[in-house]
């Protein structure tokens, strides 16, 4: 079993775990959550593809169990799974746990927006790199159309959002070569800003908060539509 894979694997246990408790009910967002995860999961994974061949990113085989499918590893469809399931079951626990949870939308304006709009303009001001421009561009983008149509889950995501960060920098710090000989996915510097926490790009928290938010979205989105069919 390979590294990748183990990583995959680890993100999802717990909230896997736990999908049946009565008290989160979890399972019962599935068939929300399994569309969403494939429409945005086949964007995302097009976006990768892509890059693998622009050589934009890559993978190290030494970490990886050896299939591929469209120039990605296995284990890379597997994160697109796991990752987004850990991280709306996260989201989905918030708001179990706390219903009544809401920040002002004065606050919410003041946070979102000006984020957005520096993430555009700045992914404007490196368009030459590709993984700045792309990431910062969808991120802004994103935050957007989240706060101007889903809105109502946007206080449950931010906090959400600042937990799953810790397993995220762990994670992520194994994929970039924290702690490990070499890295699992490799990054070409001149397609990014070059700034680095420990060793994750700074970008990719703007790719994991794109991949998350728009998870949430829609799989709360659809599920409220399946309820009201119900």
């Amino acid at each position: 079993m390979s590294l990748y894979f183990i990583l995959d694997l680890a993100a999802i246990a717990i909230p896997l775990a736990f999908s049946f408790d009565k008290r989160l009910e979890f399972n019962k967002t599935w068939a929300a959550l399994f569309i969403s995860m494939l429409i945005v999961g086949v964007l995302f994974v097009a976006w990768d593809s892509l890059f693998v061949k622009m050589g934009v990113w890559g993978f190290n085989a030494d970490y990886l169990s050896g299939i591929y499918f469209f120039r990605l590893p296995l284990e890379e469809y597997l994160f697109f799974i796991c990752v987004p399931y850990a991280s709306v079951f996260t989201f989905h626990v918030f708001r179990k746990q706390l219903p009544g949870f809401s920040i002002q939308d004065k606050t919410i304006r003041s946070l979102v927006l000006p984020l957005a709009f520096i993430l555009i303009v700045t992914g404007i001001i490196f368009r030459s790199r590709w993984y700045t421009c792309t990431t910062f561009l969808f991120a802004g983008i994103s935050l957007m159309a989240s706060y101007y149509y889903f809105k109502k889950f946007l206080p449950h995501f931010l906090i959400s959002f600042c937990v799953i960060l810790i397993p995220f920098f762990i994670m992520n710090g194994i994929l970039t070569g924290s702690f490990i000989k070499e890295e699992v996915v490799w990054y070409n510097n001149s397609e990014n800003i070059g700034i680095r926490i420990f060793t994750i790009p700074f970008e990719d928290i703007f790719y994991g908060l794109t991949l998350i938010l728009w998870n949430v979205n829609l799989t709360y989105f659809l599920n409220e539509k399946f309820s009201k069919k119900k």
